[in-house]
């Protein structure tokens, strides 16, 4: 399998990395078996997968214990990503954090050490009800000084950073702490980061790491109506504010620039051969500038599907054609990427 380097680090990662929010089980996607995770993550060693995602806020922890129970005999082949909630940047509490990380994966460093979303008040709210954290967030400088020192400690390799905006980026910068990765949401119906976000990465050596290609499912070809998704999954400014569960935006959404072109991308993936998944996963990776595409799999069948996708080569006349029939939502959606909050109130910029 192809692989990438990782913006100026030494890193070279998989062109699919394998997300682990599903693993440990969880109210957001369900149940997931042990055995499965294990199978999963062994097969996609096997294949050439190297990447691994997780978080220490995915079903609280416990996405990191089952991660690390299946690389068990086998860390070192894994490159592991694994970020800090944005409420945890306080250096003393930081330090304890990266700790419990550490012991949940069972292993002595993480490969990528990410800030889950910037620094703000508003962010620090989606993960903690502590009005006194949420009035007085952490600050950017010693939050990153205590991620250069756990670098240092080798505790962790590389720093990285998640959901950051230009503005961001910059403030991130100006910190002297090097950063070597930006995950952001990039699928066909959220393409906000090409205007300048991956550009602006390109130039300064900062690797794009891609989450949710397939739209929390619906570009896999699983579904024929929005109707038929679940509300936890219509969450996002794609979807009409009425939708989701928890829906915080506002927003109209763009559902019939969905629809439509929904329909037209099972048409090219018809006319191909292909599944939708294919098809959705080799548009994110023939575009350079993503390093490694994470996509969730629950068991070895819908892992085999997805690594299709890594190994599918789009002709360039598919992909203009792709852009083409998406670029109505992107213009609908607008150019930030923060897709849960409305485009005025965004944790982005």
């Amino acid at each position: 399998m192809e692989k990438r380097k990782l913006g100026n680090s030494e890193l070279a990662l998989s062109v699919l990395g394998l997300g682990c929010w599903q693993f440990g089980g969880g109210t957001y996607w369900g149940p997931q078996d042990q055995q499965d995770v294990d199978a999963v993550v062994h097969r996609a060693l096997d294949s050439g997968i190297n990447y691994f995602d997780t978080a220490e806020v995915y079903n609280d922890g416990e996405s990191e214990i089952s991660l690390g129970r299946a690389l068990k005999g086998r860390r070192e082949q894994a490159i592991i990503g694994s970020k800090i909630s944005t409420s945890n940047m306080y250096p003393n509490v930081l330090v304890q954090h990266c700790d419990n990380s550490l012991k949940r994966l069972q292993t002595d460093y993480i490969d990528l050490y990410m800030l889950h979303w910037p620094i703000s008040g508003h962010a620090v709210a989606h993960f903690t009800k502590d009005q006194d954290r949420i009035a007085k967030p952490p600050d950017l400088h010693e939050g990153f000084q205590a991620l250069f020192d756990l670098q240092k400690q080798g505790k962790i390799r590389h720093i990285g950073i998640s959901n950051h905006g230009i503005k961001q980026m910059e403030e991130v910068k100006r910190t002297g702490v090097p950063v070597i990765a930006n995950e952001m949401a990039y699928n066909l119906f959220s393409r906000a980061i090409e205007e300048s976000i991956l550009p602006y990465c390109a130039e300064n050596e900062i690797g794009v790491i891609s989450y949710m290609p397939l739209l929390q499912g619906l570009l896999s070809g699983k579904y024929h109506s929005i109707d038929e998704m679940k509300p936890m999954q219509t969450r996002s400014r794609h979807f009409h504010h009425s939708r989701g569960q928890g829906t915080r935006h506002g927003e109209e959404g763009a559902e019939q620039e969905i629809l439509y072109a929904l329909q037209e991308i099972r048409r090219i993936a018809d006319e191909l051969d292909i599944h939708s998944i294919v098809l959705s996963l080799a548009w994110v990776i023939a575009n350079k500038g993503i390093v490694t595409s994470i996509v969730g799999s629950r068991n070895v069948e819908q892992l085999e599907m997805n690594i299709q996708g890594a190994y599918y080569q789009l002709p360039t006349e598919i992909i203009d054609r792709l852009n083409r029939i998406t670029e109505p939502v992107l213009k609908t959606l607008g150019t930030n990427p923060d897709y849960y909050e409305n485009r005025n109130n965004s944790r982005i910029c």
